[in-house]
């Protein structure tokens, strides 16, 4: 693999900056800063679900540090498509910074539900169509068609003083889609006569070999199944915001006669959404509320649910283990996992799948059946991208250092000098003027952390604290001290938490109880005064006796009363 340019000297003032604060080395938390002089345009402002380790935290999102610190400069927020890792951290970033959010119908409408549960005003939505073009400060930004697993998905065009920007967005090239028209590709190619100074391009599927198949190939699975399982009800799981999908499910279901019951908090806000704005198509009497689903016969029906990805609380999960209020799997059930697991969620999945053959239920996934096919673009399709587009400069983006690297291997296939492409990371700042590029430097830039109503007040010390407490438990000593005399008058008690029951570990505490009695002993009044010194003395010697004994480690935790 050849050397991509790192580091190259530059002299002109007259820069024109690109900075990713998130979507690199990374899935997810997608990011994109784009700067000249006294104008920045923020591209997209999407989260990530947290990795096992981080034990409690619900959601991932940029830090913001760099936008706060340059409040003044941001012109507008801008906005690819309505997906969780493109928009689910913009009410996060609204909370710090009272901007103008730019993007597509189903992208606002989507976005509106999200600052409602946040409270946030409205105001701040732009509604921009594909096609429009609008001057936020120094820039132009234009809005260009493409195809994705969402309607409504753009790349973004940004023309600037030095030189023009084109951020891909997620997207593939589909001939056939669901709704909608094919992707622009001859605005592509008229974008790529006018000349590109740098093209920022999505690499998540840039493993794949090949073509990504029409959204419309899963229509005729769909189609096929639902004739093979007349005498079946029928349960698809599959992502909420994948709207094509859902449509192509309601269409099989007026085929075969049968009502289609939504189940899932984002399932319903999303066709809801959806409906309102015309992006799904759905006769009347199709969609039947959940309560009403035992006037049907379980063949009658088809149930459309959250959960392709294990999530724990999502209505598959429930229904999986038996704890969904509604529904309940049975062995005459055909359930369908149309989605491809996330990398790292391999495992719930597997799970979530096993649960459900226990219950009888014929469960159908990727694997088995082209229940599901990508939102993005695969090795051709992003040669396709390159081509059309012509960057003198290449960014590769949205994927790990694997994707990122297979991406700049491609661009060099297509003929870009790999002295012209960046692999950058998180907060790297990319500076180009007319003549040259060059990373010159770096800004704030990492993962905040959500946990329920605290954002970034969880950091590693803390999720440190948690994997410990995760691992090997907590013990409690509690002691009182007579403050008069200097002598311990009560205690120690000691009490476990995940670390042994008590009850069948007896001898274990009574010992441990012995081994901090000694630790007093051994102290004088004024030893016991200092209740800093007295803590770790426990600590010390408690950790010892009890790795000694059970090698293992729990957090200890002295407490000390005084009376």
């Amino acid at each position: 693999m050849k050397n991509y340019r790192r580091i190259k000297s530059m002299q002109n003032n007259n820069k024109l900056k690109i900075i990713p604060l998130g979507g690199l080395h990374e899935i997810g938390k997608n990011m994109t800063v784009v700067e000249y002089r006294d104008s920045i345009i923020i591209v997209d402002c999407g989260l990530t679900f947290p990795e096992d380790e981080m034990l409690g935290i619900d959601i991932v999102i940029p830090d913001f540090t760099y936008l706060i610190n340059n409040k003044n400069k941001i012109k507008g927020l801008v906005l690819t498509h309505g997906h969780e890792d493109h928009i689910g951290a913009v009410p996060y970033l609204l909370k710090e910074l009272d901007i103008p959010i730019y993007g597509t119908p189903l992208t606002m409408g989507l976005l509106e539900n999200k600052l409602k549960e946040h409270r946030i005003p409205l105001s701040c939505l732009k509604v921009v169509n594909q096609g429009d073009r609008i001057k936020l400060g120094k820039f132009e930004v234009e809005w260009v068609r493409v195809n994705h697993s969402i309607p409504d998905s753009s790349s973004i065009y940004i023309k600037s003083p030095i030189g023009n920007v084109f951020v891909t967005g997620d997207f593939k090239v589909d001939f056939t889609p669901i709704s909608g028209e094919p992707i622009d590709l001859t605005r592509l190619g008229e974008i790529g006569k006018e000349g590109v100074l740098a093209m920022v391009g999505e690499s998540t599927n840039v493993l794949r070999k090949g073509y990504t198949m029409s959204e419309s190939n899963v229509g005729e699975t769909f189609n096929r199944i639902f004739q093979s399982c007349m005498n079946n009800r029928i349960i698809i799981a599959t992502f909420a915001s994948n709207v094509h999908r859902v449509q192509q499910i309601i269409n099989s279901a007026e085929k075969f006669g049968r009502k289609v019951v939504l189940s899932g908090r984002s399932m319903e806000t999303m066709m809801d959404t959806a409906r309102r704005l015309g992006y799904v198509d759905v006769k009347k009497n199709t969609i039947i509320d959940i309560n009403q689903m035992k006037k049907y016969k379980p063949e009658e029906t088809v149930v459309i649910t959250t959960g392709s990805q294990g999530e724990p609380m999502s209505a598959l999960t429930r229904i999986a283990f038996g704890e969904h209020r509604k529904i309940q799997a049975t062995a005459e059930d055909v359930i369908i996992l149309s989605a491809t697991p996330i990398p790292g969620n391999e495992n719930s999945v597997a799970k979530v799948i096993n649960k459900l053959m226990e219950t009888g239920s014929k469960v159908i996934y990727e694997a088995l059946s082209e229940i599901h096919v990508s939102g993005h673009a695969c090795q051709e399709e992003l040669k396709m991208m390159l081509s059309l587009i012509k960057p003198k400069y290449f960014v590769p983006a949205h994927g790990e250092v694997r994707h990122l690297l297979k991406h700049a291997e491609l661009a060099t296939q297509m003929g870009t000098d790999p002295s012209d492409i960046f692999i950058l990371e998180n907060g790297d700042v990319l500076e180009f003027n007319k003549k040259s590029a060059a990373i010159t430097g770096s800004v704030p830039s990492g993962n905040t952390l959500v946990d329920g109503l605290g954002i970034g007040d969880v950091g590693n010390i803390v999720l440190r604290d948690r994997k410990h407490l995760s691992e090997d438990g907590l013990i409690v000593v509690v002691i009182t001290i007579s403050k008069q005399e200097g002598k311990v008058v009560s205690g120690p008690d000691i009490i476990s938490r995940g670390f042994v029951y008590v009850r069948e570990s007896v001898d274990l505490m009574d010992e441990a109880r012995d081994m901090v009695k000694k630790t007093l002993d051994k102290c004088d009044r004024k030893s016991i005064s200092d209740w800093s010194t007295l803590k770790t003395n426990i600590r010390e010697d408690l950790r010892g006796f009890l790795y000694h004994r059970t090698k293992r480690n729990p957090m200890i935790l002295p407490i000390i009363m005084e009376i």
